[in-house]
Order: C-alpha cells, then structure tokens, then sequence
C-alpha cells in the first residue's frame, strides 16, 4: 500500500505511532514502530519544531528545508497536524472506548527567529548605508494535535520596525477520511486568518518564494490583494477534499477580523469586507517515478470598503495559475520549480469617487508572475534564482511620484531577478545570502522617480544576509 494511504489510514482510525514499538494497526497493513514509518517516508520522498517533537520525526520529513513541504509535510498539513508519535493524555467517556480526550504530555511551544543585514546598490539621501535587524522577525509558535482529527497552527510575532509582538499565520483544521468510487477521499475544514495560509504548495502568495527577504530595502509599489493584502485582517472557514491523491478542491469564505481596531467596526474602519469574500483553489498532483508535478489555478473576489464600513465600495477580482515540479536527482538531491501567475481586475469605485481622489481611473488591472528553481543538492545547501514582474494601468494617483518608493510615470511595473545560497549546518537553522536585482522598478528603468534625483531602477538592487533558526 502506498504511504499516503498508509499514513491516512492510520490518522483516520487515530492510531498513534507507539515509542514502544508496539504495532498501530492501520487499514490494509501495519506500522510497527516509527523508524519503519521514517523508512517508508525516505523511500517514498526524501514543520516547526513543534510539529517534530509532536510526531518525533526529523524535520526534513516534512520539510525539503523549511517551510517547503515535502509529500509527506503536505499530507500532515492536509491531514490536521494530527500523526503523533507520543504516548498522550487520554480520557474514555463510556465502555465503547469513545474518547474524549487526547492530548500531548508536552508543551506544544517553538521559537523561531530571524537576523538580518541589507545593504541596497545606493541608498536614501540622509539614510544609512547598511541595516542589521536583530530580530527582523521573532516568532512563538503553538502547534499541535487537539484531537485525532483536529489539529492547530498558530504563530505570534514581533516585528523591530512596528515594535509590537501580534499576531501572525493560523491556521486550524479538522479532517477525516472516506471513500467514494473505491478511492480515497481526504476532506476537512480550516478556520484561518491569511489567504492561502491553507495552501500545502510553495506557489501561492503565503508561502511562495522568496521565503524571507529584506524588510528594509525598497519594495515595488504594487501588488495584488491577494498576495498579503488581507493578511491577519480577516477570517476565512472554508472545506477542502483531496480525492485518490490526485484532485484537490478547497472553497473558503472571508469575512473581516482586524486586529488593534475599535469594536464593532465603525466609520474609523479601514479595507472592511463587504459580505463574504470567497476563495476557490483546484489542483492536480500526480507521481511521475523519480519527478512529482502539480498545476493548479486558484483566485478570489474581494469587495471592500476603503474607509468606514458603508458607501461605495472597490471591488478586486483576483485569478491564478501555479505549478510545481519536484525532481529526485541522485541519491540525496532536488530540483524543485514553481511558476505563479496572478491577474487581477480592479474596480475602484470608491478610490475613484473619494475627495480627494485615491484614484485616477476608475477601473485598473494588475499582473504578476513569479518563476524560480531551488536545488537542494543535499541537505546542507541550496541554490536558488528565480524571476519575477509586476504591471498594470497607469494610474498618477494611486502611484503617484515620491523619493525612492514612488513613480514619476504612474506605472506600478517592476522587474528583476532573485538569486540566493543557504546553508544549513543543521536542519533547524539556516545562514543565507540573498541577492535581488531590479531590471525595472515602478514604471522605469532609469529615473523612475524624479523626486529622489533620477533614481535608478537597479539603484535598489539589494544584498541581504540572514540567520534563520528555529527550535
């Protein structure tokens, strides 16, 4: 039997992989111990900290280096956070077994941590010439199983820049098994704050690549509502099935849950959701021998008001395509390759109307494309390069001119190149280097913006260097 069934059939009967080694019956065969379970793993393929101590398995069988997800890491995610490897804490409610409790005898608490130095080709008059964030980001994670079938993803984090510790990415499941036509069905639901924070693949915005980069260095001035523009502002509940580990199919509706804002939302709201914004994601995976290949397509209709939580609105309609493509190369390598595509449709209404006017159009659009490999010759290095744009309708407005961040032509288009090497001494910490270079930067190559003195696009071009650890 192959491992995802395996490993689903034994989460659905909430079998717990004994440290004693005793046998944890699953449907169709037995997983007698969980160095036979990392066995079928390492021939099958090659999570925080939490997640690790929880099912006391390394974190590269979740992980081809942190936070992508190997086939395994996406069937843990997918299956609730649920596999254990602990004997925990039971309580029986009746003679039929039935339990009504289940929980680890650990404290389900990780740390993660990031170090950060930048220097940008040539920086803002009046401004340093190189920046060390320590931390840039420092993360408290609470992760783990609540029950057989329920499990919880939460990250609390301090930014140096805000100085404020909030909170950041949850995401919490339920799931279960069945079958129909013979054939598996994985289905559950997830109760989350960030759009595609529920995504098992490294393509969408939340999790997609680059997986951290400079929180200083000048950032092109536009990008769709989908890519982190309603992070931890709003709630999402939505149900996903994954059928014969071949289809995936998730719908998920978002309603507004801001953070640090007057409750309930007044006229001092900002980006409020208009009813429910919904979600949509298909994808399809299959196993080639050596090569896994996934294409999907996932998008989102969001119609929000600006200011206040009545009047007109702007509403954004957000499509993408995404693919992935692992491939084992000899004994211990990957080749890993994604291509995200997003386009978005903007109807802003409300920009467009407001005195002063936010907008000059009232209707713009937007595209973006991120393509990029990573190879992971062994466990210790990475290589990585990738490419990447942005463009979209002229609009002087709404990006307008300003030093270094602005655009003296209206044009939010930007383009450029990342290339980046890590090392990871061990699997939970990493040292890399990170370079990022602008072909075009809000609109222009050259100039782009007269309020800073003819600024050039590759003025911005960025060296970041970073310690990631996390334990």
């Amino acid at each position: 039997m192959p491992l995802f069934a395996i490993v689903a059939s034994s989460l659905l009967a909430g079998a717990a992989l004994l440290p004693n080694g005793t046998s944890a019956p699953v449907a169709g065969g037995r997983v007698t111990s969980p160095a036979e379970l990392s066995a079928l793993v390492t021939r099958a393929t090659r999570r925080v900290p939490s997640f690790s101590r929880q099912t006391k398995l390394s974190c590269a069988m979740c992980h081809n280096g942190f936070p992508q997800l190997t086939a395994f890491g996406r069937l843990f995610k997918l299956n609730g956070y649920t596999l254990t490897g602990l004997p925990t804490i039971t309580e029986q409610a009746d003679s039929a077994a039935r339990k009504t409790l289940e929980l680890s005898p650990i404290a389900p608490l990780s740390v993660m941590a990031i170090i950060s130095n930048t220097s940008v080709a040539k920086t803002a008059d009046g401004t340093q010439g190189s920046t060390t964030q320590f931390p840039q980001q420092l993360s408290l994670f609470a992760a783990t199983e609540i029950s057989p079938r329920a499990g919880v993803f939460t990250q609390f984090t301090y930014e140096d820049r805000s100085g404020t510790f909030s909170i950041d990415n949850v995401d919490i499941r339920m799931a279960n098994h069945t079958r129909f036509m013979d054939r598996d069905v994985l289905y559950g639901v997830s109760l989350h704050n960030n759009p595609t924070v529920q995504d098992v693949w490294n393509t969408t915005p939340a999790w997609g690549y680059p997986f951290t980069s400079s929180a200083v260095a000048p950032a092109p001035a536009a990008a769709t509502l989908i890519d982190g523009g309603l992070g931890q502002s709003v709630l999402g509940l939505g149900a996903y099935a994954l059928y014969n580990d071949f289809l995936y199919a998730e719908f998920t509706g978002y309603t507004s849950a801001p953070q640090g804002m007057r409750m309930p939302l007044d006229s001092s709201a900002s980006n409020t959701t208009h009813g429910i914004s919904p979600y949509w994601r298909l994808a399809l995976q299959h196993n080639f021998g050596a090569t896994y290949a996934m294409v999907g397509t996932f998008g989102m209709v969001s119609e929000l008001f600006p200011s206040g939580i009545s009047g007109y609105t702007n509403r954004y309609k957000d499509y993408g395509l995404d693919a992935q493509l692992e491939h084992k190369v000899g004994e211990a390598g990957t080749l890993i390759g994604r291509a995200t595509y997003l386009k978005e449709n903007q109807d802003l209404t409300a920009s467009f109307l407001a005195h002063p006017a936010v907008a000059s159009n009232a209707t713009n659009s937007l595209q973006s494309y991120k393509v990029n490999v990573t190879y992971l010759p062994n466990a210790l290095h990475t290589f990585s390069a990738g490419l990447f744009g942005i463009s979209g309708t002229q609009d002087g407005t709404l990006y307008e001119p300003g030093a270094v961040t602005g655009s003296a032509s209206g044009k939010p288009d930007s383009q450029g190149a990342i290339f980046e090497w890590t090392h990871s001494p061990w699997l939970n910490t990493r040292i890399g280097a990170q370079y990022v270079m602008y072909s075009k930067f809000n609109g222009g190559s050259t100039s782009y913006d007269v309020a800073s003195g003819g600024r050039n696009a590759n003025h911005n071009n960025t060296l970041y260097c970073y310690l990631w650890f996390a334990y």
